[in-house]
């Protein structure tokens, strides 16, 4: 297990590091630098020379990334070209926000696919296939076309829940709940969904397996085989749908935070790529990356501690 979460720990560290080489080379692909973008359109070619050197950006490229990475190491992500605000600090406040949203999107999928999946391998018939064609139409709905029906439903007709905004938890819990429900249920949707097909096939499988006969035939109750043996060897494929899910939920989250207008992590990735604030930009995608390896690897640690076969791998 050792050697195992050594190789992993390498292999994450090495996804940070490429992800910030990439974007750092990127960045200084452009066309535009970053004189430009602090003094806006009106600032004359000399100023933006001399600002240019103020921020060191005609230094040598090998000498900007290392200084850049020493900063990193530190917990410094630079200051915003725009307002000046330290994108460490704009960052944490904005990195809850989308962990909340697929946390819970995460969690809720998992416990209603979970549910749907084993009622539909266990129970078969008609209300199979009707779980089955259920969870087909929800993996054709767009997020966006979801959201907005129950912007509808929920905010506009039934004025239970808001429409928009953002509540922190600690201004009111309540509000803080209430504000994050609709774009999770959203989420959800879809999500559950594909638990549900992922833990139906899983558990099918698991109950054909030639060990599950030997059970029978020792007189082992169908509930224990079921929601014990079976299930276990379902949940692999489930927990791995799930680490896929949050992972792409986290990253993905633009379209969501822009929809329901959550000062998030993807909300600040759009702002500053339209901006062109580089170290903004960077460091959504540094702090985007680490959260992203972190959720892997503790996925992969997850699934090994399950599977033995995987730590041999």
């Amino acid at each position: 297990m050792l050697a195992f979460l050594a190789r992993r720990m390498a292999m994450a560290i090495g996804t940070v590091l490429a992800a910030v080489v990439i974007s750092f080379l990127l960045v200084h692909a452009t066309d535009t630098s970053p004189g430009a973008v602090r003094l806006g359109t009106n600032a004359t070619p000399e100023r933006i020379v001399a600002e240019n050197e103020a921020l060191g950006w005609n230094r040598p490229l090998p000498t900007q990334f290392f200084d850049y990475l020493g900063d990193l190491v530190r917990g410094d992500l630079g200051t915003s070209l725009i307002d000046g605000r330290s994108i460490a600090a704009d960052l944490a406040d904005r990195v809850p926000v989308t962990a909340s949203i697929a946390l819970f999107a995460t969690l809720l999928s998992g416990v209603l696919g979970v549910v749907l999946g084993v009622t539909a391998a266990v129970r078969g018939g008609r209300l199979a296939r009707l779980i089955t064609t259920g969870s087909g139409v929800a993996l054709s709905l767009p997020v966006f076309w979801v959201g907005i029906l129950l912007v509808y439903v929920l905010a506009l007709q039934l004025g239970w829940l808001p429409a928009t905004g953002y509540v922190p938890f600690t201004v009111d819990p309540v509000g803080w709940f209430t504000s994050l429900l609709i774009p999770v249920l959203a989420l959800t949707i879809g999500g559950a969904a594909i638990v549900a097909r992922t833990a139906n096939a899983g558990l099918r499988q698991a109950l054909a397996q030639e060990h599950v006969r030997t059970l029978r035939a020792m007189g082992t109750p169908e509930w224990r085989i079921r929601y014990v043996h079976a299930l276990r060897f379902a949940s692999l494929p489930v927990v791995s749908v799930l680490g896929i899910q949050f992972i792409a939920l986290f990253g993905g989250s633009v379209i969501i935070e822009n929809l329901f207008a959550l000062p998030g992590l993807g909300q600040a990735g759009q702002a500053a790529a339209a901006s062109s604030d580089f170290p903004a930009l960077v460091g959504v995608v540094v702090v985007a990356t680490v959260v992203v390896v972190l959720i892997n690897l503790l996925l992969d640690l997850f699934v090994a501690a399950l599977d033995p076969k995987v730590r041999a791998s």
